[in-house]
């Protein structure tokens, strides 16, 4: 089992292990929602995904996607995009043990800051 939350841990979640992509996102909507410039995903099917602790706010981030936050601490905590609704995203900087999880893709490069290189 792949765990992780919040900061406060208000929010704590579950994920079945199995092989999951693991992307960096450079789109512009990323580096603003986590002030960084780029977020690292692991992406996860929404049936193995599930809260144990608490549940996250909702932001209406685009006409495509959702983010969820601790609205106790600010913790962003998962994206779903509408496109894609049988995955969650899941910043790999709330796992436990992000070390597990090294990114294999980058996407959106074409938005990437230009003193980035790609995996």
């Amino acid at each position: 089992m792949i765990e992780g939350g919040c900061f406060c841990g208000a929010i704590r979640f579950a994920i079945g292990d199995g092989q999951h992509l693991v992307a960096n996102c450079h789109c512009t909507y990323c580096r603003r929602i986590s002030t960084a410039p780029f977020v690292t995903w692991l992406i996860a099917p929404v049936a193995e995904f599930r809260y144990t602790r608490g549940e996250p706010k909702e932001l209406v981030s685009s006409d495509r996607g959702r983010r969820y936050f601790c609205s106790a601490c600010g913790t962003h905590v998962a994206c779903t995009i509408l496109d894609r609704p049988e995955h969650i995203d899941i910043p790999t900087g709330c796992l436990d043990a992000p070390e597990r999880f090294s990114p294999t893709a980058d996407f959106h490069t074409e938005s990437r800051l230009p003193w980035i290189t790609t995996t």
